[in-house]
């Protein structure tokens, strides 16, 4: 009986690190060498890559003798596979040394090994052969953490539910909508960076307790922020050696808990790119190993890509629209009073002492309060506020709408005393339950 071929792509799950890999070499009199290796790098359908951090022995019989023999193991199943390597170039620069190292940096961090171990090169190999390793007894097949699915059909119809929607919330509602009953994605969120794009903000998500709308992640910290800084898809496939999850996800900011998982297993995160600049971040994580595939990190990237493009598009379309504005009635001053207080150290804002939001969400709801307050106008369009030199709007001037997706969505969860909607598009709406006592502080409080 014929054994069917093995592909190189089939082997993915080996790469993985979840059990170490084997180098074998040999120096010039045939004495063996043998190393451990972290992980092994996919490149294509006959060529892998490995990261220059090897005992100097290894390496010098590689440079010598241009061979090497790896073992590989596939963590679910259990199957070993022997891969002979022919030594092609080393490479300190370019596509697949800035993914290997964007891979290591995650895992340095996620096991408090930060600084340790930077990636000198990566060594790229051509695979001569891959033989089966014959186990003394028959393999059980590993069980598929997720049903398999047509990930790019699945993807295009996403796509084109997102391209189809005009309005910046419902796009983002077609996005995770479809992840999430498309491709199976439960848990998951949308992150978007702040104006200097050092810090992330939540504003959507599926699958958890809490919403969590306005947690922040610092840009550089765990999956989340690594990824924004390096703007390249970061997947673990198993997280069981990463003892510091629960710092790298929730960062420094304890205003608004981030919301995730107790155990995850499994997390992959991708960069939503438009006009070259990084325009968020979708985070998915699960309770199993494995349970995204390389091919669900592609999918997923086009996904991404459309959305950053699609929000970018209506955030500009927003701003070209001249709605009417309604002529609001006079404020109740007989209605009941809270306390809103703004902070002018970070744009924070608190309402009857409880934290809100802060930077530029925080400084538009100030500004619809105090107009508010001034003259009694509710209705507010685009236009009228990138206009508006008091609102000190960053020099890209893109984002306001997801800005203010942010702060619609932020003021729903919180179900306070103000709310924004949106009456027509390129406009919005302040409504209130009672009268704003505004007080403006130079400096932010401790939290209560």
């Amino acid at each position: 009986m014929t054994r069917p071929v093995i592909r190189l792509g089939d082997l993915r799950n080996s790469f993985e690190g979840v059990i170490p890999s084997i180098i074998g070499t040999i120096d010039d009199d045939g004495m063996p060498n043998i190393s451990y290796l972290s992980h092994v790098y996919y490149i294509d359908e006959t060529h892998v890559a490995l990261s220059n951090q090897f005992f100097s022995k290894t390496a010098a019989n590689v440079r010598r003798l241009g061979v090497a023999t790896v073992m590989v193991v596939d963590a679910l199943s259990g199957a070993q596979h022997l891969l002979d390597l022919q030594f092609e170039q080393s490479c300190d620069s370019g596509e697949v040394f800035e993914r290997i190292s964007t891979h290591l940096d995650v895992m340095n961090h996620l096991r408090g090994h930060e600084g340790l171990m930077k990636l000198r090169s990566a060594d790229i190999y051509r695979v001569t052969q891959i033989r089966e390793v014959l186990a003394a007894a028959p393999l059980t097949p590993a069980p598929e953490p997720r049903p398999r699915c047509d990930r790019i059909g699945h993807a295009a119809r996403i796509i084109s539910a997102i391209s189809h929607e005009t309005d910046s919330d419902a796009i983002l509602d077609a996005a995770l909508d479809g992840l999430r009953d498309e491709m199976a994605f439960r848990n998951l969120m949308v992150l978007l960076p702040n104006e200097d794009e050092t810090v992330l903000t939540m504003v959507a998500s599926r699958g958890y307790d809490r919403y969590g709308t306005g947690a922040e992640v610092p840009v550089g910290t765990g999956v989340i922020g690594m990824t924004a800084a390096s703007k390249r898809p970061v997947l673990i496939a198993d997280l069981t050696r990463a003892r510091r999850y629960a710092r790298a996800i929730t960062g420094d900011t304890a205003q608004i808990p981030l919301p995730g998982l107790e155990a995850p297993q499994c997390q992959m995160a991708v960069p939503m790119m438009a006009k070259g600049r990084l325009r968020g971040v979708i985070f998915a994580e699960s309770e199993l190993s494995f349970a995204f595939t390389h091919e669900d990190e592609a999918a997923l990237g086009l996904i991404a890509n459309q959305l950053a493009s699609c929000l970018l598009l209506a955030d500009l379309q927003a701003q070209a629209v001249q709605p009417s504005i309604a002529l609001p009635p006079a404020p109740d001053t007989d209605s009941r009073r809270f306390r809103f207080r703004y902070f002018l150290h970070d744009d924070s804002v608190f309402i009857d002492n409880e934290y809100l939001i802060r930077g530029v969400p925080g400084r538009l709801l100030y500004y619809f309060v105090r107009k508010f307050t001034e003259s009694g106008q509710r209705d507010f369009s685009n236009r009228e506020i990138r206009r508006d030199s008091s609102l000190r709007l960053p020099d890209f001037k893109d984002n306001l709408e997801t800005r203010l997706i942010l702060l619609r969505r932020r003021l729903d969860e919180k179900a306070g005393p103000l709310r924004l909607c949106r009456p027509e598009r390129g406009q919005v709406r302040l409504e209130f339950d009672g009268c704003p006592e505004i007080e403006v502080v130079g400096a932010t409080p401790a939290l209560p």
